[in-house]
């Protein structure tokens, strides 16, 4: 028999018992099933998919994915796979772009309508802005995005490194790049050595993963609304068999995983009851920026303790 700090749980009922060690009539750990994309997205998707066959680049974002670029890593693509650009000279804060005329032909503006997330994307970074046109483009993290008139099928990136200032957009919104991108076939939760904090637990995606001082494990509850949420984005429930899934990573206990269902009904992960967050000032795969912020943000062991 083992405990935890909610309330002691039997190893063998710890599956059926993990609502209650919370404190909080929350739902047991599952699988994340990709959503199913709404009737614009389905319908841009197959537009998409139409201008493929027909040799030409889409009208449509259609449903995002992610292309894994032997050179780049993962590349953000339309639903038809044609690679997604930034521009150094645009703002995401505001979203702004600043391509207009001659550039915009060269680089044309994806539409932000009918735009959803697929499979790898988190849809709470997809958004939009208005361009001096009055045409909505879409933004990733804020940052617009395009296409390169130069890529003439699928799965190309021509457009990288252009001028030095267009680069492919990796699906965290920042420039795709390898050598930070996130290791291949992470599990949905592991730990990593950090070489100044020791072992703290990551996300599939190499995030590092954060709680909150502010939220409480007994009852179950989160504090960090609003605009808190601007910053600190909470992780995804995750499926307990995925979890430590590589020979030689340090283990967390299935038995520690639950979830949370946030005010707005969306559901989020806890580690031994303490609702789990990624930081949005966290860069790439390892960054670890959110360590400390406000004196209230810290990094996590595998049992779900603080790190300070």
């Amino acid at each position: 028999m083992r405990k935890i700090s909610c309330v002691p749980v039997a190893a063998t009922l710890a599956a059926i018992m993990m609502t209650a060690a919370c404190g909080s009539a929350e739902d047991k750990a599952a699988p994340t099933a990709a959503a199913s994309p709404v009737a614009a997205g389905a319908k841009a998707t197959a537009e998409a998919t139409a201008d493929e066959d027909a040799g030409a680049q889409p009208t449509q974002a259609g449903r995002l994915s992610v292309w894994r670029s032997d050179e780049l890593g993962p590349v953000v693509t339309d639903g038809a796979g044609f690679t997604l650009y930034r521009f150094d000279k645009d703002t995401a804060k505001p979203p702004a772009s600043n391509c207009a005329g001659d550039c915009a032909t060269t680089w044309p503006p994806v539409p932000a309508d009918g735009a959803s997330a697929g499979q790898g994307i988190d849809a709470s970074l997809l958004g939009s802005v208005t361009r001096a046109d009055g045409t909505k483009q879409l933004t990733v993290a804020g940052r617009p995005m395009y296409r390169y008139a130069q890529d003439t099928a699928p799965r190309q990136a021509n457009g990288q490194g252009v001028g030095g200032t267009w680069f492919a957009t990796a699906p965290g919104g920042t420039k795709a790049d390898k050598a930070a991108a996130a290791p291949a076939d992470l599990p949905a939760l592991s730990t990593v050595d950090n070489g100044k904090l020791g072992s703290i637990v990551r996300d599939g995606k190499g995030r590092t993963l954060y709680r909150f001082t502010k939220d409480t494990a007994w009852p179950m509850k989160t504090n960090c609304l609003g605009d808190c949420l601007k910053l600190w984005k909470p992780a995804k429930p995750v499926d307990v068999k995925d979890v430590n899934g590589i020979k030689g990573i340090k283990g967390i206990d299935p038995e520690l995983i639950s979830t949370f269902t946030r005010p707005d009904g969306t559901r989020q992960l806890a580690l031994d009851c303490w609702l789990l967050y990624w930081y949005t000032g966290d860069t790439k795969p390892g960054d670890t920026n959110g360590q400390g912020v406000g004196g209230t943000w810290f990094t996590v062991r595998a049992d779900g303790k603080l790190v300070r």
